[in-house]
Order: structure tokens, then C-alpha cells, then sequence
């Protein structure tokens, strides 16, 4: 039974982005299409081949995200020590260029684990330093892009005025004082009650 008074409208949603309508459907397509796959290259060979290479493909991604994790250990163990001993010696420190590739070889090594042949390849692939250098640059211009096109009190403007950098490289240290009426001094620690 209707009283002809009319449901009260929800307000204007915005519109919801490509990815977020079109991941989904990409991700179960990719995994149909995984297990069709799996399913033809068993038919075609033996469903222990198939078992042997998703194992293989384990233990080969367990080994390249601990190798990338050794060398980006190693890389900031060796920053860490250029870096105190360049003050130590009174001498800014230089800058060292970023060890890129070891969160791609990570990403590339975790396709490997995951289960199914496609992501085996593109683990393989990305283990290649040209297409991590082609990656690598795309993330970096698709990031730099974002950031600048993000409007004023976004999070991307937080990460732009974080990156601004000072040609003196001087910091003024200073202290926020607030006149407000409401503002009470709170005590550092609140009170613990149980």
C-alpha cells in the first residue's frame, strides 16, 4: 500500500571508476581463463606435469622474493653505513640512487607462487630488467601524473607539498599556540581506568 508520499532520495553518489566496475570482472576472467588452462595443458600432457610446474613455480618464487629481499636489505645496510660515516666526517651525504627492481622482483616472484600458468609467465617476465625498467617508468610517470592533477586538500597534495624542496634546505623550528577558549590542556597520558 503506497501514500503517495514519495521515498526520500539518497544523495548524488559519484560515479564509480573504471577499475572499480572492471576489476572484478578482470579478475575472474583471469581466473576462468587460469584454470581453462590448466585443464587443457593437463589434457594435453599429464595432470603430474601440471602439478610439477605449479610447484616449480612456487619454489622458484619463494627463491626470487628472498633474493630481492636479501638485496634490498644489503642496499640500505650499505646506505645506512655511507650515510654515518658522511657525518661522522662532517660531509653531507650524497645521494645514492634507488636500487630499483627489488619490489618488482618481489611482485614478480609472487606471481610465481600464485597458482596457474599466466601468472607464471608474467612472473617470468617481470624478473627481466628491461621490463622492469619499462614498468618501473610507467608506474613512476602514471604516479607523478596523479599527483599532479589532485586538487588541493587531497591526499595527493599532501604528497606534493611533502616533496616541495627548500633551495636552503634550512628548517624553522616553531610551536602552534591556540588562543581558543575551548581549548583545554590535556595531559599527555590519559587516565587509565578499568
Amino acid at each position: 500500500m503506497t501514500t503517495g508520499a514519495q521515498t526520500p532520495r539518497s544523495p548524488a553518489r559519484p560515479p564509480r571508476s573504471r577499475l572499480r566496475t572492471f576489476l572484478p570482472l578482470g579478475a575472474a576472467a583471469w581466473l576462468v581463463l587460469e584454470i581453462w588452462l590448466l585443464i587443457v595443458v593437463a589434457g594435453a600432457t599429464s595432470g603430474f606435469l601440471v602439478f610439477l610446474l605449479l610447484v616449480a613455480g612456487v619454489v622458484l618464487g619463494s627463491m626470487v622474493i628472498k633474493a630481492a629481499g636479501r638485496r634490498a636489505f644489503r642496499n640500505l645496510t650499505e646506505t645506512l653505513n655511507q650515510q654515518q660515516s658522511a657525518m661522522r666526517a662532517g660531509v653531507p651525504p650524497e645521494a645514492r640512487p634507488n636500487s630499483e627492481g627489488n619490489g618488482l622482483m618481489m611482485l614478480g616472484g609472487l606471481l610465481l607462487i600464485l597458482p596457474g600458468l599466466i601468472s607464471d609467465v608474467l612472473g617470468l617476465l617481470m624478473l627481466l630488467p628491461p621490463v622492469q625498467k619499462g614498468v618501473s617508468r610507467y608506474a613512476q610517470r602514471t604516479v607523478e601524473r596523479k599527483l599532479r592533477d589532485a586538487g588541493p586538500g587531497t591526499l595527493g597534495d599532501a604528497f606534493r607539498q611533502a616533496r616541495m624542496q627548500h633551495p636552503d634546505g634550512k628548517v624553522v623550528q616553531g610551536e602552534v599556540i591556540r588562543d581558543d577558549p575551548d581549548d583545554t590542556p590535556q595531559d599527555p597520558r590519559p587516565p587509565l581506568t578499568r
